[in-house]
This record gives structure tokens, sequence and C-alpha cells, in this order.
């Protein structure tokens, strides 16, 4: 398989506001690097958020893209879905409307009660109500749907890779990462390898390579700029 690709100047193309190691963003990059829909990124700081990326989206938090025609797409998830709905060479959008809808359930709960015990987990001193071991367990709710899963099938929705597999593996690795020793040993074996595959990828590799921080008036670097298959 190979996506589909060309290498417009960036200046021709939709802009992407992104942080590197926001899941949020990740998740973003990835979509648009599977489905070779190119854009001009513009890495930025969170502490230095350009004015021109607030003028486009006041609520001032990445990802954002900006596309040729004014329009403004600031959820990450609603990226992910542009992306696809243009180019899908491997079908990570499941044909089947229930699976589809399983895709989208599964996706909420990750954005929604998950990421919200992630967040109390991985700042567990600006939350004093309850112990960093309490939002642990909160967060360990959806990591056992997600090992029950994939006690029967290789990846979240069955045995391919799918929208699922890409807009929730970012937040999996963050809270993987606020406590390593624990979750190398936690009782989520399927789950790490999953992790392992995803994260040793290629594609993963090539979302996450450090790139300069984008300067105002100047333009951003085209992105994608190879062919990916390995996700």
């Amino acid at each position: 398989m190979s996506a589909s690709f060309s290498s417009p100047s960036p200046d021709t193309l939709p802009v992407l506001y992104s942080f590197r190691r926001c899941p949020y963003a990740m998740r973003a990059r990835l979509a648009l690097a599977y489905s070779g829909e190119a854009v001009e990124l513009r890495d930025i700081l969170l502490k230095d958020k350009p004015a021109e990326m607030i003028a486009a989206s006041p609520k001032a938090t990445v990802p954002v893209l900006v596309l040729q025609d004014g329009t403004v797409i600031e959820e990450s998830i609603d990226i992910v879905w542009w992306a696809l709905g243009r180019s899908d060479p491997m079908g990570w959008l499941p044909d089947d409307g229930e699976l589809r809808s399983e895709a989208h359930a599964l996706i909420q709960e990750n954005d929604g009660p998950f990421k919200s015990a992630l967040d109390k987990y991985k700042y567990f001193v600006r939350f004093p109500e309850k112990s960093q071991t309490d939002y642990r367990q909160s967060g360990e709710e959806f990591l056992a749907e997600l090992e029950r899963r994939l006690e029967k099938q290789a990846f979240l929705l069955g045995d391919r890779f799918s929208v699922a597999d890409a807009a929730i593996f970012p937040f999996i690795r963050q809270f993987a990462n606020s406590d390593r020793d624990w979750f190398k040993s936690a009782p989520y074996p399927k789950l790490q390898q999953w992790l392992e595959a995803r994260t040793s990828s290629d594609g993963f590799s090539y979302i996450m390579k450090k790139r300069p921080i984008w300067q105002p008036d100047t333009p951003g670097i085209l992105f994608p700029d190879c062919p990916l298959t390995d996700f």
C-alpha cells in the first residue's frame, strides 16, 4: 500500500498549528500523514502561542487546521475525520455502520472520562481531593476495557488497524509514561504489546520527529513530505 501523496509548495496548503508532544496534535498529524493530505505544518510552543493561531482559533489550543478557504477545524478528531474523508487508503474508517458507531463511542470515552482521569493522574498535585492512585484506578477502567478487546482481536475494533487505534493510542502512551514502571508491571499485557507496536512504528517516529519551531512571517514545513505506510 502507498498513501496518496503530492508535494506542493507549503504556501498553497492548509495550515496546521501543532505541538509535538500534545496527544491531540499527535492524532491529527498521524491521520494527515497516513492520508497523504499535505499541509503547511507550523510547530509552536505552548508558552509562546503565535497571534496568527489565536486569531484563527481564539480557544488557543492545538491542533488547529486552517483550510485554504478560511474554514477553521479546531478539534483534533474533526481533523482526523477530515483527513480520512479525503483519503483512506487502508480503510481506517470502518465500512460497517455499527463498527463506525463503535469507533465514535470508544473515542468519546477516551476523550471524556479517560482523559479527565489521565489529566488528574498525571498532574495529581493540582487535584488534592484524591490520591494519584485513586486517579490511576479511575483511568484503569478504560485500560481494562481495551485489554478485554485486545484479548479477542489484534486491534480495538477487530483484526485490522482502524481510526479508533489511531485516535486513542497517543493518550494511552501519555498514561503509560506517567509511571512507566507501574505500566510495565500492570495486568494489561495485550495493551502493552499494542502500545509498543504503535510507538515503535515508522509512522509514529515520523510524526514525532523534532522540527523547527515556526516563526511568524516565514513559511511552515511541508507535512507529510514523503509517503508513509507503517502505522
